[in-house]
């Protein structure tokens, strides 16, 4: 199994990190350029995945009171990951990212998803402060 972990504070309230990182609509907005998510019958997800043209059965749960979202996939538990939101001093808020590939799977190299969880990570950041900004 490969694990990975990023974390990155942001200027906004705990509940309005998590609003914009949980919104199913959204969700293209932040993750990786070249995943796609599909909302089918919640909790149960289709992503896309456009290097491989691959769709995937998923599934993403969305805790607000744990200000907690986790995913993975449905049929073959190749992958899971979680995001956690945790409110820190002065309004601001920390955003962790987990991945998990599970034996079996084709993980992508460590470079390549460590890019990934860090650019993910920066385009929630803008999308947060984007909300702040028209809603101030």
């Amino acid at each position: 199994m490969s694990e990975y972990e990023r974390s990155r504070t942001m200027p906004a309230l705990p509940e309005v990190v998590f609003d914009q990182a949980c919104d199913l609509k959204r969700l293209d907005s932040w993750l990786p350029r070249d995943l796609h998510v599909k909302p089918d019958d919640p909790p149960a997800v289709t992503v896309h995945e456009d290097s491989t043209g691959e769709d995937a059965q998923a599934l993403v749960r969305a805790e607000k009171d744990q200000m907690r979202m986790e995913w993975g996939t449905r049929a073959d538990g190749r992958y899971a990951g979680w995001l956690q939101v945790a409110g820190i001093d002065s309004g601001a808020s920390e955003v962790t990212v987990h991945l998990s590939f599970f034996e079996g799977s084709h993980a992508p190299e460590d470079s390549v998803i460590e890019k990934a969880l860090d650019q993910s990570l920066e385009r929630l950041a803008e999308q947060v402060r984007l909300h702040a900004e028209s809603a101030g």
